[in-house]
């Protein structure tokens, strides 16, 4: 697999790393099945594996520290998230620092996500939310500094609310953030526009998730298509989204020639980007793992087709949905 330089770090990191959310907050997982998935996914070359305490209240992270453990031999990037105090996803505008992130409660997850790692320390601590206007009150920015100054964490990320990219290009100028997290994929390109640019002005690491547009991408929605209740994705898909989503899928299609998929078209496109350092699809299946693996290994897309994707951007605007 190629590796990619993550930003400032140094870091050189698989192009293609794992989003360990589906472990936790998705119905239809096998933990067995995704352990072993896990593991192929080391073996082909992933390196970065991003998790969250939010992602079944740790559980998430204690897998993520078991695979470290059986790995000794292998560099792993652990990245994690410090959920908001008031467990609101996204942030809104008007909330408060001290409601979201006060000194205390980011130290508190930092402790607990090291807890439930096993872990002497974590690579990239990432903030779950993000509201800009808090780029310049200096209390998160002195409560990440002692956490790299203890050794307990390496480096500091933000995980951008979805369709807001912009959110985050006035944190930048900190200086204090070395990763941004954010969607993009063939319908979210907006990242493209500014925050793109401006990460790679200042050599912060861009961790592109939702390459798939939480399955969409992947070919395999219809319009009657349903989940469990409790399964998150049918909050996301509720039926004014599901049916644009699969109208927009199906125009794609022609796309999709010979044996290439949607899905691999999807991941191409996105690492086709020189300014994406890694991109984090769920895999919870050994098949999902060998299929992105193969995607990834054919490399950026061409010139022609890269055009003909750009040309279903999907420029939308946050919604009580779209979380």
């Amino acid at each position: 697999m190629r590796t990619r330089s993550f930003g400032r770090l140094g870091w050189e990191v698989g192009e293609l790393g794992v989003g360990m959310w589906g472990l936790a907050g998705w119905t239809g997982t096998d933990i067995e099945e995704a352990r072993r998935a896990l593991q192929l996914a080391v073996d082909l070359g992933c390196t970065f594996f991003d998790t969250a305490w939010a992602y079944g209240d740790g559980a998430s992270e204690r897998i993520l520290g078991d695979l470290v453990r059986a790995n000794p031999d292998r560099k792993l990037f652990v990245a994690t998230k410090v959920p908001p105090r008031n467990r609101r996803w996204p942030s809104r505008r008007g909330d408060a620092l001290d409601d979201v992130f006060p000194a205390d409660h980011i130290r508190e997850y930092a402790e607990r996500s090291l807890a439930n790692l096993g872990l002497p320390t974590i690579d990239l601590l990432q903030f779950h939310v993000w509201e800009d206007d808090w780029a310049d009150d200096p209390r998160w920015r002195r409560a990440v500094e002692r956490l790299r100054e203890e050794g307990l964490v390496q480096a500091i990320g933000v995980s951008v609310n979805r369709w807001e990219p912009w959110n985050a290009l006035r944190t930048l100028d900190t200086g204090a953030v070395d990763a941004v997290q954010v969607i993009y994929n063939v319908f979210d390109q907006a990242p493209a526009d500014e925050l793109f640019p401006a990460c790679r002005e200042r050599d912060v690491a861009v961790i592109a998730r939702v390459p798939f547009d939480e399955g969409s991408l992947t070919g395999v929605l219809t319009h009657d298509t349903t989940w469990p209740e409790g399964d998150w994705r049918g909050t996301y898909f509720v039926p004014d989204n599901l049916h644009a989503t699969v109208d927009r899928v199906d125009a794609l299609r022609p796309l999709a020639r010979g044996e290439t998929t949607l899905a691999e078209l999807a991941l191409r496109f996105v690492l086709s980007s020189p300014d994406v350092a890694t991109v984090i699809p769920g895999m919870r299946r050994e098949r999902n793992v060998r299929a992105n693996a193969a995607a990834a290994a054919a490399g950026p897309l061409p010139p022609d087709l890269l055009r003909a994707l750009r040309a279903h951007r999907w420029d939308r605007e946050p919604t009580d949905w779209s979380q």
